[in-house]
């Protein structure tokens, strides 16, 4: 069983950021990344609050770059699912390709996008349910679409696709949304784009490609039925930290509670990014959590 001072869970922002201050400071370092590396920020078509880049950067290039930095230095890589830890020292870390050995564990494992829950979804899956709109959205060129949540990323899915359907239809079910103000002013002026207020989404409709939405006002309770193409949920995240619920402390919403330090309620183990409490979700502050737990972990060894 190969044997690493560090191993972390988790390519995107925080855990290449781990992984290159690790490297850079001499420490034995792999991270497993289950997907590509660069985590969610792969699928933004462009990212425009990250400092350094006046003009914006595409996520994906972000990503590779990150990747490309941290490497550089001798971060090792490897491209697994975990599926679970043991406790002791050194720690185990199984995955579905091998197991590894570490004395101090980065859990960067990010989040993963939250479902409606609603019939037709799981079915119509690819069929006009999207959770990219980067990825999926050039394939309703000309049609209508609809988006459902009010915070940053269902807004920017909504201009991301405005740029291809003919009509997109935001779904919020609150009456004001919880976008930044400059993505609201942006989408509120789009002549392509319409609100639905107090309003959610009750079935997906459709046999082999999405037809129509079914909703539900939740003031009235009145029943409405949308004609779309396709359906592009943006309600969230939510953490991916049930393979360490066993090993972590967790708070009531599935995030892995830290200190100030990144440290877990487990000596040597330590969370950075989206999958720890009180994130701001924000690659910026994504990047500060995978320093700050790389730091941690030198001083822990």
């Amino acid at each position: 069983m190969a044997r690493y001072e560090v191993v972390i869970i988790g390519g995107g922002p925080a855990g290449l950021t781990a992984g290159l201050y690790t490297s850079r400071a001499g420490l034995k370092s792999l991270l497993v990344e289950r997907g590509m590396f660069g985590g969610q920020i792969v699928n933004a078509r462009l990212v425009e609050n990250y400092p350094g880049f006046p003009e914006g950067i595409s996520g994906f290039e972000l990503g590779s770059l990150m990747h490309q930095q941290a490497t550089k230095y001798g971060l090792e890589t490897v491209t697994a699912e975990v599926t679970g830890l043991a406790l002791g020292q050194p720690y185990q870390i199984f995955t579905t390709e091998r197991s590894f050995e570490a004395e101090v564990i980065i859990i960067a494992a990010g989040s993963e996008y939250r479902k409606l829950g609603v019939p037709g979804e799981e079915v119509l899956l690819g069929h006009g349910v999207s959770y990219c709109a980067t990825c999926d959205g050039f394939f309703f060129r000309g049609r209508e679409v609809a988006v459902v949540g009010g915070g940053d990323v269902a807004i920017t899915d909504a201009l991301e696709l405005a740029q291809h359907a003919s009509k997109v239809y935001v779904i919020h079910r609150r009456g004001q949304l919880r976008a930044g103000q400059v993505l609201q002013q942006r989408a509120f002026a789009h002549p392509k784009i319409e609100f639905i207020w107090n309003t959610v989404v009750e079935e997906i409709m459709g046999e082999q490609l999405v037809k129509a939405l079914r909703l539900r006002n939740v003031k009235t309770r009145q029943l409405s039925t949308l004609e779309v193409a396709g359906v592009f949920v943006s309600v969230g995240l939510k953490p991916n930290s049930q393979p360490f619920a066993d090993i972590v402390e967790l708070s009531e919403t599935g995030h892995i509670v830290t200190d100030e330090l990144m440290a877990t309620s487990v000596p040597g183990v330590f969370a950075a990014g989206d999958i720890r409490g009180k994130s701001a979700r924000q690659i910026a502050s994504a990047v500060g959590d995978g320093a700050t737990a790389a730091l941690s972990a030198f001083s822990y060894l």
